[in-house]
């Protein structure tokens, strides 16, 4: 027979093997056997497929990108067009502004106009008009200059260097808005031919580092110089600031006032519009003095595009408020104290009050007379009412925790209402020593010894307590005079800190009252922006604003020479909200940064005094919405402030800076960020750590002593979770003794070098001291650029 060899068929039956949900990675590849599942197809319509599908969609991106370049260059085109402001800053002390300014005129063959303010230049050449703002090295002139801005000319010397205000200018510029930048140097003559080119790449690396994009410096030595400058003014679009975009402002080019009874009267502001439309419902503000109404909107056309004063007659008016829809000037709730829980006080509040008296009027039990640090102007009455160092026992505020504990939290409160009658202790104030008799013992206003000494103890002091708190972070001592149960009666212990609950709405303070708090933010926002974008005043009209009820000192204030900015707000922005700001801490900086520092916040286009308070900026792990509170702004940690201001909308860039005492004109920048939310569920709590020493150890158990000093304290903290800086967790079981031993039951063994520790939280909230910052008025520059407008008005009549 002849031997066969058996084939299998392509038709052999193969049954499924049963489909395990747990096979390792060997036996899913063993099973497969090289195997390559098959790939589904895609269903059309995630992106074009043939040849005229992308040219429809590279059509209709390229559509949109016109769009949008017109919608940036539109309010220039055109007859009627707006100018293109252009800001003139020195960044150096030798810089000849004058000279500049002539080079960019002659370029064109004109002259330079006489008179203070903005300077106007119309050229057929590029069919573009111009407003020069030559400004002088203040640095709030400065500021305001370049909230309005489409350009940035930076004049750098070529025999100077930046000095410290040039680099602080650069610095604010690029944190409140992006401007377009165009470096130019002066002196370049002056300087050896062979050193010309080593002196630009210099000023180029320097410009960089605040602008990387910028790769050339120019100059206006001669004509074609100056020629190149404006034809690049001309013909760049320039940057576009998303939140002042969203707001319609104006550069004053004329300010008149109409006094009424009073100090109070209508200004009159005229200017080319920019930005959203103006809408005569919605308030206005004006640098350093507030929130106004607006009265009517009247157009304010030019008879000729050089002379800001001759204005045609018949100025029709564009928009006037309804007085259903006008925004009020009301900024904060009034809180009705009735609604408030009505108790009777107990006989232990009784005698304390009495005890308070007693002490307020000068009869101590050892008949030694009492003298208190109070502002001057006060009298005996209103002295009694004032919570001195010694009265601490008697304060029903809460105390700062820090290495004394009994150091003062709340010495920077502010008087709940503006017009209140009793003094309020800011540090701007001048202090007296006022006995109960009402004697007044006078002090030197110098500086002796003993003041110098003071000053450099509290200075030691402020280092070493950032040291101490970088070192062991929220540690205190338990107070031996005082029961930790009284002590720390306000805190409580948490399980967890990011999933223990803690309600939003218990023990509001009565600042919350004031505020206003929106049920959705984000709707709200979305509405108000687009209500915005609907006006009569559209961008690049000149118009002059009649704004009522405007102190006269606003108008005395102003000055030609100087920037007069005017911007609209949205709806609700007058409104007093909690706002929470993302910062973070500048590098240059090296004091120690303490919550409730006063501080000067740029944010958009207000300046205010706040105090904020600190906080850890979260990971969005937690479902408590609580945040650790910071006592100091850490370096290189992002971290958000808390404060009390009016509503934001938008992404506004936000800039904290430290005043300084000898020169107003350089502040020192602490911090930048920008505007995150207004959350006023969200908790900020202030962590404490108390901490014990293992005395005795028995394997999970252990005697703890130093943490408490008596047996009702250890009894009153024993629902609170211990743990151990190695990681160990417990409990405590009993007190021993009656000095504040305790036995605590751990889930494991613990070490004799462990360090055993309790955590207590406490909410914390801001306080109601924000205020305008009316600072930046110098009175020589005001009353000079007075005068010279003066001079020239009596020129022209």
């Amino acid at each position: 027979m002849e031997s066969t060899r058996h084939r299998a068929g392509g038709l052999k039956q193969s049954n499924k093997p049963f489909k395990s949900k747990h096979s390792s990675k060997g036996t899913l590849k063993e099973k497969s056997k090289g195997k390559i599942n098959r790939v589904s197809i895609k269903q059309r319509g995630q992106g074009p497929s043939n040849k005229a599908d992308r040219r429809h969609a590279a059509r209709v991106a390229q559509q949109k990108k016109r769009q949008e370049v017109y919608e940036t260059t539109r309010v220039f085109e055109g007859k009627d067009g707006a100018p293109k402001i252009v800001a003139v800053v020195p960044l150096c002390d030798d810089i000849d502004m004058d000279l500049a300014l002539r080079n960019l005129y002659q370029s064109v063959e004109q002259s330079v106009p006489q008179g203070p303010g903005p300077l106007w230049m119309q050229t057929e050449r590029f069919k573009h008009k111009f407003q020069f703002m030559p400004l002088q090295r203040n640095f709030i002139d400065i500021m305001d200059a370049m909230k309005v801005a489409d350009f940035a000319l930076f004049l750098m010397s070529a025999e100077v260097e930046v000095d410290k205000f040039g680099i602080n200018c650069l610095l604010g510029v690029l944190n409140q808005g992006l401007v377009s930048p165009i470096p130019v140097v002066q002196h370049l003559e002056k300087t050896a031919p062979k050193l010309r080119t080593n002196i630009k790449k210099s000023l180029v690396s320097f410009v960089q580092q605040f602008y990387p994009e910028e790769s050339r410096i120019h100059t206006l030595d001669n004509e074609s110089d100056a020629m190149t400058v404006l034809r690049m003014i001309a013909t760049q679009r320039p940057r576009a600031i998303n939140w002042r975009e969203q707001h319609p402002y104006l550069l004053a080019e004329n300010v008149e006032f109409e006094e009424h009874e009073g100090e109070m009267g209508t200004l009159k502001v005229t200017g080319v519009a920019r930005g959203a439309p103006f809408n005569a419902n919605r308030l206005v503000h004006l640098q350093n003095y507030g929130d106004f109404q607006i009265d009517k909107i009247l157009s304010a056309p030019l008879a000729t595009a050089t002379r800001m004063s001759d204005m045609q007659e018949d100025a029709a008016v564009l928009d006037e408020p309804k007085s259903e829809d006008q925004d009020d000037l009301v900024s904060e709730n009034e809180p009705d104290f009735m609604e408030n829980e009505q108790t009777w006080p107990t006989e232990e509040e009784l005698a304390e009050a009495e005890e308070r008296v007693r002490h307020m009027n000068g009869n101590s039990n050892d008949g030694s007379k009492v003298t208190k640090r109070v502002p001057k102007g006060t009298s005996v009455y209103q002295a009694a009412w004032i919570v001195d160092e010694e009265d601490a026992e008697y304060s029903d505020i809460d105390d700062e925790d820090d290495e004394n504990m009994m150091e003062d939290d709340d010495e920077d409160v502010e008087p709940a209402g503006a017009d209140t009658e009793f003094p309020s202790f800011d540090d701007d104030d001048e202090y007296e020593n006022l006995d109960m008799n009402g004697k007044e013992n006078e002090e030197e206003d110098e500086f002796d010894a003993v003041e110098e000494d003071r000053q450099l103890q509290e200075y030691l002091a402020r280092q070493k307590e950032l040291k101490t708190h970088t070192d062991f972070p929220d540690e205190i001592d338990t107070p031996l005079d005082i029961p930790a149960r009284t002590r720390f009666a306000r805190y409580r212990g948490l399980q967890s800190f990011r999933t223990s609950p803690w309600d939003p709405y218990e023990n509001l303070p009565i600042d919350y009252s004031r505020i206003f708090q929106y049920e959705n933010y984000n709707r709200t926002k979305n509405r108000v922006l687009t209500q915005n974008l609907v006006g009569n005043v559209k961008a690049k009209t000149r118009v002059t604003l009649y704004i009522k009820d405007v102190p006269k000192e606003a108008y005395e204030s102003y000055s030609p020479s100087r920037p007069f900015v005017v911007f609209g707000l949205l709806q609700y922005e007058h409104k007093m909200t909690v706002l929470n700001l993302q910062i973070t801490r500048d590098n240059a900086y090296e004091e120690p940064v303490r919550s409730k520092d006063p501080m000067i916040l740029h944010m958009g286009y207000r300046r205010m005094v706040v105090r904020p308070i600190y906080s850890q900026r979260g990971n969005g792990k937690g479902s408590n919405n609580v945040h650790k509170f910071e006592r100091f702004l850490q370096m290189g940690k992002p971290a958000v402030a808390t404060i009390y201001a009016p509503t934001v909308f938008g992404k506004v860039p936000c800039l904290l800076y430290k005043e300084n005492e000898d020169d107003i004109n350089d502040p020192t920048l602490v911090s930048v960020g920008s505007f995150m939310d207004t959350d006023t569920k969200r908790i900020v709590a202030k962590r404490i750590v108390l901490s014990g020493h293992p005395y005795k150890i028995h394997k999970r158990s252990a005697v703890i002593r130093f943490m408490f000093f008596n047996s009702e304290d250890v009894h009153w903290f024993k629902p609170v979770q211990i743990t151990t800086k190695y990681g160990r967790t417990g409990h405590i079981r009993e007190s021993l003794g009656t000095h504040g031993y305790m036995k605590v039951m751990f889930d494991g063994p613990i070490t004799q070098q462990d360090t055993v520790m309790l955590y207590l939280y406490k909410r914390v909230f801001p306080k109601w001291n924000t205020k305008l910052w009316k600072g930046g008025l110098n009175a020589t520059i005001v009353q000079g650029g007075a005068q010279k407008s003066m001079d020239v008005d009596a020129m022209e009549e």
